[in-house]
């Protein structure tokens, strides 16, 4: 039982792919102006994720060698075509807002990266459990850059006011303050992981 709760808490916390791999960094950085949308494309990648995990640990054995990162590329760009097409259907105003990020969940180095580093290797319930892990790492550094950024910002998080408008900073809101949150949310969670 303790494997498989070492497998799921990896990609959590000590093997986070935002801010201890450095991972993901174009939809992290692109993506996280508000808590919302970094919620929101936290949870397609970590989907996509689980997804492509489950199956590339279920073909494993069969694609031959020298094909299998071109097969990887392929289930997992099954996985986000659905995931765009259902977003575009049913909500169409978080496919206006997360843009070209969806299909670009394709070539995230989250998804390639675990499926040869574990999905290939391990089972498909160990596979299962490191996508969830992983995803929910993932989606949690997304919504705390992106609550970052919007209470400095804006002054609210999710649409709740927390100081007026007037008082934010308008260049956490574009593409340098996603890079200084970033960096200073590094620091906190490498300081924080020294001293557990």
């Amino acid at each position: 039982m303790k494997k498989y709760y070492d497998i799921l808490y990896n990609g959590i916390i000590p093997s986070n792919p935002v801010f201890v791999l450095l991972l993901g960094m174009c939809a992290t950085l692109g993506t996280t102006s508000s808590a919302h949308n970094g919620m929101m494309m936290g949870i397609a990648t970590a989907v996509v994720l689980l997804c492509s995990n489950v199956v590339i640990s279920m073909v494993k054995s069969l694609v031959p060698d020298k094909v299998r990162i071109p097969a990887f590329i392929v289930i997992i760009a099954s996985f986000v075509t659905m995931l765009q097409l259902a977003v575009n259907a049913w909500l169409p105003s978080l496919n206006a807002s997360l843009g070209i990020f969806i299909p670009l969940i394709v070539v995230n180095c989250i998804l390639l990266g675990r499926a040869e580093a574990f999905a290939s290797k391990n089972g498909i319930f160990e596979s299962f459990l490191d996508g969830l892990g992983t995803g929910i790492g993932f989606t949690l550094a997304l919504i705390l850059l992106g609550g970052v950024r919007e209470i400095l910002g804006t002054g609210k998080i999710f649409g709740a006011e927390i100081f007026p408008e007037d008082y934010g900073m308008l260049l956490f809101v574009l593409a340098p303050g996603a890079f200084i949150a970033l960096g200073y949310l590094i620091a906190i969670v490498n300081k924080i992981r020294k001293t557990c």
